[in-house]
C-alpha cells in the first residue's frame, strides 16, 4: 500500500511536545530576526527589500502564527501520549484488542515497545492492509514492524517473504510482525532461523500484562502541569524578546546609525507653527596685528580743566579775528 500523505502538522505532532516547543521558538526567531538578518546585505534588490521590511515588524503576525502552531502540535503530542499510555493500560484481555480499530492497534503496539524501551516512530507507511507500520531506534539500530490486525484470518508466507524483503532493502537489523490471529506452518516455517519474529495475539497481551504489573511511575513529560508551564515559558520568552519599530532596523546589517534629516516643511504649513531660533554661536574675536589700539585719557583736574577752558577761549578769539563769519552777532 502507498504511504499514507501526511501535513506537517503531523510531522510535528508526533514529536516530543518539547520539541514542538523548541521548534516553535526558533521558528518565531528566525522570522521575526533572521529575514532582515540573512537577507540585509543581499545585492538582490527583492531579498534587500524584504529585509527592510523586516525592520517595521510587519511579519510578526507570522512568526507569532508559527509559535502558536508549534504550541498546538505540542498539546496533540502531549494528548496523543497520555491516550497511548492509557490505551495500554486498559487492556486486559483479547477480547479489547479485537474490539479496537486498526490504528487504535497500532498506537498500542507502538507504546508496548516504547516501554521496552524503543524510541518508537510511526512511519505512516502501512494501513489496513500491509506495509512497515513501526520503526524501532535502539542502540543505533533500526528493527521494522508490520501490525495485522486480523481478527480471525491468519497471516501467510506471502506477508513474511515481504517483510524479509523489506529487511534486506532497508538495512534493518529485525522484523516483527504482530498480528491477533495468528500465522499459516508455512509463514512459521520461512521466518525460522531468519531475522523475523512472529508475535501472535496471545504473546502481544502477556507484553501489555507485564508493562502493566511494573506500574511505571507517570513521567514528567505525561504531568500537564508540566506542559502547561512549558508553553507558558515557551510564550513568555517570545513576548519578553525586543521588539522592531519603523525607523529602527537594528537587525538590518549596514543599516545606517545616523539620524535622519528633518523635513523641509513649506512656507504656507509654517506660517502658524511657533519657530525655534538657536542663537548663533559667538565668534572670538581675532586681534590684527596691524590693528591700533586707543586707550582714554586720564581725568582731568580743576587745575587742568580751568587751563584747558583758558586755552580754549583764547584760540576762539584768534579764531574770530582771522575768520569774519565766525565774529560774534551784534547783540540787541
Amino acid at each position: 500500500m502507498g504511504k499514507r500523505k501526511e501535513s506537517g502538522f503531523d510531522v510535528l505532532a508526533s514529536m516530543p511536545w518539547p520539541a514542538c516547543l523548541v521548534l516553535g521558538l526558533i521558528g518565531f526567531i528566525g522570522i521575526e530576526y533572521g529575514i532582515g538578518w540573512l537577507w540585509g546585505s543581499s545585492s538582490n534588490p527583492f531579498l534587500s527589500a524584504f529585509a527592510r521590511v523586516s525592520s517595521t515588524g510587519i511579519y510578526a503576525p507570522l512568526a507569532w502564527l508559527a509559535l502558536v502552531g508549534c504550541c498546538i502540535a505540542a498539546l496533540a503530542s502531549f494528548l496523543g501520549r497520555r491516550k497511548r499510555r492509557h490505551l495500554l493500560e486498559s487492556q486486559t484481555r483479547m477480547d479489547s484488542l479485537r474490539s479496537m480499530d486498526w490504528r487504535s492497534f497500532e498506537r498500542l503496539v507502538g507504546e508496548a515497545f516504547r516501554r521496552q524501551g524503543y524510541v518508537v516512530k510511526e512511519t505512516g507507511q502501512g494501513g489496513a492492509d500491509g506495509g512497515v507500520d513501526l520503526e524501532l531506534h535502539k542502540e543505533g539500530q533500526i528493527t521494522l514492524v508490520q501490525c495485522k490486525q486480523w481478527r480471525s484470518q491468519s497471516v501467510g508466507v506471502q506477508t513474511v517473504r515481504e517483510m524479509f524483503g523489506i529487511l534486506v532493502d532497508r538495512g534493518a537489523i529485525a522484523v516483527k510482525i504482530v498480528a491477533l490471529g495468528g500465522y499459516t506452518l508455512d509463514a512459521a516455517a520461512f521466518a525460522r532461523g531468519k531475522r523475523i519474529e512472529l508475535v501472535d495475539g496471545s504473546a502481544l497481551l502477556a507484553t501489555v500484562r507485564s508493562i502493566q504489573a511494573r506500574k511505571e511511575p507517570e513521567l514528567a513529560l505525561d504531568n500537564p502541569l508540566f506542559f502547561a508551564s512549558g508553553v507558558l515559558a515557551c510564550l513568555l520568552v517570545a513576548a519578553a524578546l525586543p521588539k522592531q519599530y519603523p525607523g529602527h532596523p537594528a537587525n538590518v546589517p549596514g543599516a545606517s546609525l545616523a539620524p535622519s534629516p528633518a523635513p523641509i516643511q513649506s512656507g504656507a504649513a509654517t506660517q502658524d507653527a511657533p519657530v525655534i531660533r538657536i542663537p548663533p554661536t559667538p565668534l572670538q574675536a581675532t586681534a590684527s596685528p596691524n590693528q591700533k589700539t586707543y586707550q582714554a585719557d586720564p581725568p582731568m583736574s580743576n587745575e587742568e580743566q580751568r587751563e584747558w577752558e583758558k586755552r580754549n577761549r583764547e584760540a576762539m578769539k584768534i579764531l574770530e579775528k582771522t575768520t569774519p563769519e565766525l565774529e560774534t552777532a551784534p547783540t540787541h
